[in-house]
């Protein structure tokens, strides 16, 4: 009497085996998952229908998946490699900021000694450009008149005077006491204001940090932890 062999059983056996095979590493590499790929391959072509065997649009979409597959492992490799390479080189760059003077986005300013630094951000050229600076009880104390500007980043040296011609009784002109002071943009272009302006205060980089979920970061003595994308201008 003739056996009979429960063909289909034995091809479900042989392709759970070849998905699940276990690997001698833990992670898999574009080899290691070409070789599952082509094994898969070579066992649905073992175990196929006799009377209905692939054709060959079957095979050309199962090597253009391979392909597929293999080219994505590549290209992930890759990225990641070039991901790493960045970051290094970003935090060798930032290293060299330590103890410069940078510009990022904000709108006090600290006169120390007469002597202040500030800026301004501009998105699109002005036609007008002045920046009011007010006390600690929100007095305006000096307007600095910039007249027309590019677009750009525009750094700022403040003396603290506001009317040279008005003197002490030395002779010096009256200068306003060192402290923290606040300041805004106003721009303006053919009559209407600049939505695209913005104030920059100065600040110093302390240290650097950087890890592989946040990047670089750079921490400064006043405004704590930033990006490298939020320096506007280094001084």
């Amino acid at each position: 009497m003739a056996t009979v062999t429960d063909t289909t059983s034995t091809r479900a056996t042989d392709l759970m085996a070849t998905m699940n095979a276990k690997k001698p590493g833990s992670t898999d590499s574009v080899s290691a998952d070409t070789d599952k790929f082509m094994t898969l391959l070579v066992t649905q072509l073992q175990n196929q229908d006799p009377l209905n065997p692939m054709d060959n649009a079957q095979m050309t979409s199962q090597l253009a998946q391979l392909q597929t597959v293999t080219g994505v492992n590549k290209l992930n490799t890759t990225l990641e490699s070039l991901k790493s390479s960045y970051q290094s080189s970003e935090a060798m760059q930032a290293t060299n900021l330590i103890g410069h003077g940078v510009l990022v986005a904000g709108s006090g300013v600290t006169l120390a000694s007469g002597k202040a630094v500030l800026g301004v951000e501009l998105g699109s050229d002005a036609d007008n450009l002045k920046v009011v600076i007010s006390d600690a009880k929100g007095n305006d104390v000096e307007t600095m008149d910039l007249g027309a500007q590019k677009a750009g980043v525009l750094p700022l040296a403040w003396n603290g005077v506001p009317d040279p011609t008005k003197l002490d009784s030395s002779g010096k002109p009256i200068a306003l006491a060192d402290g923290n002071y606040t300041f805004k943009v106003v721009a303006t272009r053919g009559g209407a204001n600049l939505t695209d302006a913005k104030g920059l205060s100065f600040d110093s980089v302390a240290s650097v940090t950087t890890n592989s979920t946040d990047g670089v970061k750079v921490n400064l003595s006043g405004k704590g932890t930033l990006t490298l994308a939020d320096i506007k201008e280094v001084l």
